[in-house]
């Protein structure tokens, strides 16, 4: 959803190849928690959940590739099961402003709700200049979770979001609030449900308000509706938006163990624009070496290649992006990474 705001931490990835820093994994269950048998019930609510709204589109973008430019190289340790550091160099020619250095950390905490869940988790990072991004994520309850997120820029905390999730058996409700601003009366309001119909059918809908002086009329409202088919090897989704006349569709389907194959079409009735993506992900287990590439109708390419450096925990990263919408000057970006990490 586009008006919220993206402030992802180190850790926090949106799919593909992002090159961060390997994640800090919950450290072992005590032997009286490892014991218990979880509840029938609370297993089914939780195999039942849709979701969250936001995770819509989640399985098709997890196989885009997410290209950088220039060199970048990680250094991540875990100085605890609950605690890790890292240190990220970014060098770019296009983009001088996001080259530097950057210190990452991320906690996570001891309350554990699943195997590989434990809150709270806060992570961030911060570059030589002090600017920030932090996040902070806990879950109340099995049916209660939050987020906070905020960035800080020159001294000044340039943007803000805090939103809740509850989930209960078939269906999840989440109320966002985005920066806020008590003097110029401003900020933006998004509400979403997302409905478990069948077991195979979600539907759901979402309702941005927007309202300040920089908002043509005072005020905006957006209302989009949404729905989810799932098959045993394939995920098909899409949202409209008919006020704003915006329309976004995404299948993936995963043909074999190894291969993932996705389709994304974007359209924009107010600018009159319809955009179309294909997108892979090959794995090759034994190499331990992870391909992802895509192609859109506006000529672009983009393309990763992930390697692991066993039994080093190294890992090795190809990054290449080419745009050809004008043959006669095409713009071609490349970019190489090194994670090291424990």
């Amino acid at each position: 959803m586009g008006n919220k705001i993206s402030a992802a931490g180190p850790n926090e990835t949106t799919g593909g190849m992002s090159l961060s820093p390997p994640p800090l994994h919950p450290p072992p269950a005590s032997s009286q928690s490892s014991t218990e048998t979880p509840k029938p019930t609370e297993q089914t609510a939780a195999d039942n959940n849709p979701g969250t709204f936001e995770e819509l589109h989640r399985k098709c973008k997890d196989i885009f590739p997410q290209c950088f430019e220039g060199g970048k190289f990680i250094f991540s340790k875990g100085l605890s099961s609950h605690f890790q550091v890292s240190h990220t160099i970014n060098l770019s020619t296009v983009n001088p402003a996001s080259s530097g250095y950057r210190f990452g950390a991320t906690y996570v905490g001891s309350k554990q709700l699943g195997p590989q869940e434990m809150f709270p988790v806060v992570l961030g990072d911060m570059d030589a200049s002090g600017n920030l991004n932090a996040n902070i994520i806990h879950a109340f309850s099995q049916n209660i979770r939050s987020k906070l997120v905020t960035q800080i820029q020159d001294n000044k905390c340039v943007a803000t979001q805090a939103g809740i999730d509850y989930r209960g058996s078939d269906y999840t409700a989440s109320l966002t609030l985005g920066n806020l601003d008590v003097v110029n009366m401003s900020g933006i309001l998004v509400t979403q449900y997302l409905q478990k119909v069948t077991s195979r059918l979600s539907i759901g809908a979402e309702l941005v308000c927007q309202y300040g002086p920089q908002v043509p009329g005072g005020e905006f409202t957006a209302l989009s509706v949404a729905s989810k088919l799932t098959g045993d090897k394939w995920t098909l989704s899409g949202n409209i938006s008919p006020l704003v006349g915006g329309a976004h569709l995404c299948y993936h389907h995963k043909v074999t163990e190894e291969l993932d194959v996705g389709a994304e079409i974007e359209t924009s009735l107010a600018q009159g624009e319809s955009v179309c993506k294909l997108a892979y992900q090959l794995e090759v287990p034994e190499a331990s070496i992870t391909f992802r590439g895509s192609v859109d109708t506006n000529w672009g390419i983009e393309a990763t290649l992930e390697r692991k450096l066993l039994p080093f925990p190294f890992t090795f990263a190809l990054s290449g992006m080419a745009s050809l919408a004008n043959f006669q000057k095409p713009q071609y970006r490349y970019g190489i990474g090194l994670i090291i990490g424990s």
